[in-house]
């Protein structure tokens, strides 16, 4: 099957939807049908699961982080109602140790699997090739000047524009590898931001960018520190749009919202325009009323995610400076909510506030309890499922929010067994006539020399566990999955992609294979 998705925002069809938008096919029939109802994930902030994870920093009247307060002068209301701190962790608890040095995603979740992190984005689908230029001349400044050779942080750097997501740079904590992918990337003049037909794209790609990295880091506890260095959305005056158009984008936002709150993902937006947006390219908006075009939403997502919105200067290299500096001064604490009344339509307004006078606490304004996931339909998967498994498997991003591990069979050439680790599985009841069971989605691509995918291949797979395992309660087993994947001699490189129906999250893991013949 081929697919390329728009996800949500594309179907807000803004403006005109550009003839080169293809709609998604249906993924490969069901190994099983799904028969048993979903459950959720124990650590995420749903009805069922009452943990809210609170990220913060706390600054001074002139931003400054304050980082020596104590538990006690933190207090907390949720919905107007006072809230118990159950855990509390002050600014640099679970940083990387001098011991050690994390140059990849499986470093970090085995190294330090709880340490803070940081995403640095470049934005080169809504922003000039001008300022983009400019937004790199300040991340290489920032680093050659402010960071030693050896990064205090685990650092990602991601570039996206609407026909590429790149990761340049795994996690790492060699400043040198981080100057030396930003020396060998080279973005295309992104001639689209001016082009209106386009609008649907480029809002596609900002919610899909979002969605990606949220649901790819989702698996490392600790906290992330996103900085977004570009405009994120095109200029947009909802005065032209229709109610039913900016609602569609209030429910992607919102969406997003969700998923970054839920993968502890702080997002800092830093415009690289300058003092004066050109409004020739960002519209008049952006120079007269909104720094952002216009668009609300989008310096609204660094805010609801407890993070910051940095333009109107030209030391962009402060600017990320301070995202930076932020990502390394979180504190944490968690409670749970003691309402009665736990209305999951309802939005639940969390306060912050210290003793001490004169500080201000930035965290995220509040949340939506969620339920849980939807069960797959193998026939007629939801647009979304099919948007999320496809930008998992169109990517080299690493995904943990599965942990898998996948050894070919040294005898049979081509077969694969797939582990899924206990951890990530929920099993459902069993019943007079079903054993437990766990319904899990594999997609299995291969893609040639250019990187360009060859062929792929999913399916819904339902397993079940023995009749003597206990019939309700939490299962600790692990599952194998077998897979026979056919010669292609043209294939170097397979991925899998597994997701867990009952809670959403997605693993990922990259084989080489045979090299191509000339």
């Amino acid at each position: 099957m081929t697919i390329r998705l728009l996800c949500l925002a594309a179907l807000a069809l803004l403006a005109p939807q550009s003839p080169h938008a293809q709609q998604p096919a249906s993924p490969a029939p069901a190994a099983a049908a799904p028969s048993a109802p979903a459950e959720t994930a124990a650590n995420t902030i749903r009805s069922t699961a009452r943990l809210v994870v609170l990220d913060m920093v706390v600054v001074d009247a002139k931003g400054n982080s304050v980082p020596d307060l104590k538990r006690e002068d933190f207090h907390v209301t949720e919905a107007d109602e006072t809230q118990t701190v159950q855990n509390f962790e002050m600014p640099g608890t679970r940083a990387v140790g001098d011991d050690l040095a994390i140059n990849s995603t499986a470093e970090l979740d085995r190294l330090a699997p709880r340490a803070p992190v940081n995403i640095i984005l470049l934005d080169e689908f809504n922003t000039r090739f001008e300022d983009m230029a400019f937004a790199r001349y300040s991340l290489k400044k920032y680093l050659t000047k402010k960071e030693s050779d050896k990064l205090s942080t685990p650092t990602m750097l991601i570039a996206v524009s609407i026909d590429n997501f790149t990761v340049l740079q795994d996690y790492t904590q060699s400043r040198a590898a981080i100057l030396n992918a930003l020396d060998h990337h080279f973005a295309a003049l992104p001639w689209r931001t001016q082009q209106n037909q386009w609008l649907a794209e480029r809002y596609a790609t900002a919610f899909n960018t979002l969605r990606r990295v949220a649901q790819a880091v989702v698996g490392h506890p600790g906290h992330k520190n996103m900085i977004w260095v570009g405009r994120g959305f095109p200029s947009l005056n909802y005065a032209h749009a229709t109610v039913d158009s900016e609602n569609r984008i209030f429910t992607a936002v919102q969406d997003c919202v969700d998923k970054l709150r839920d993968a502890r993902v702080t997002l800092y937006t830093i415009d690289p325009a300058g003092i004066s947006a050109n409004v020739d390219a960002y519209g008049g908006d952006a120079e007269l009323v909104d720094p952002f075009g216009g668009n609300y939403e989008f310096a609204k997502l660094a805010k609801a995610t407890g993070g910051r919105t940095l333009y109107g200067r030209n030391d962009v290299d402060a600017e990320i400076g301070t995202a930076i500096r932020d990502g390394a001064s979180f504190y944490t604490l968690t409670y749970r909510p003691t309402s009665e009344s736990y209305d999951p339509r309802k939005f639940r307004k969390i306060v912050v506030t210290v003793d001490r006078p004169g500080l201000k606490v930035i965290t995220r304004e509040g949340y939506y309890p969620q339920g849980p996931p939807v069960r797959v339909n193998a026939e007629k998967p939801a647009t979304r499922l099919v948007s999320d498994l496809m930008l998992a498997n169109n990517s080299t991003m690493v995904y943990d929010g599965v942990p898998i591990t996948v050894k070919p069979s040294p005898s049979e050439p081509g077969a694969f067994h797939i582990h899924v680790d206990a951890r990530a599985l929920n099993w459902s009841a069993a019943t007079d006539d079903k054993p437990r069971g766990a319904e899990i989605i594999l997609m299995v691509s291969t893609f040639d020399k250019k990187g360009k995918e060859i062929k792929h291949d999913a399916n819904v797979l339902r397993v079940t566990a023995p009749r003597s395992d206990p019939p309700t309660g939490r299962l600790e087993r692990p599952v194998e999955l077998p897979y026979k994947l056919p010669h292609d001699d043209k294939a170097v490189r397979v991925r899998f992609v597994v997701r867990v129906s009952s809670t959403g999250r997605i693993g990922t893991i990259d084989l080489p294979l045979v090299a191509a013949k000339p």
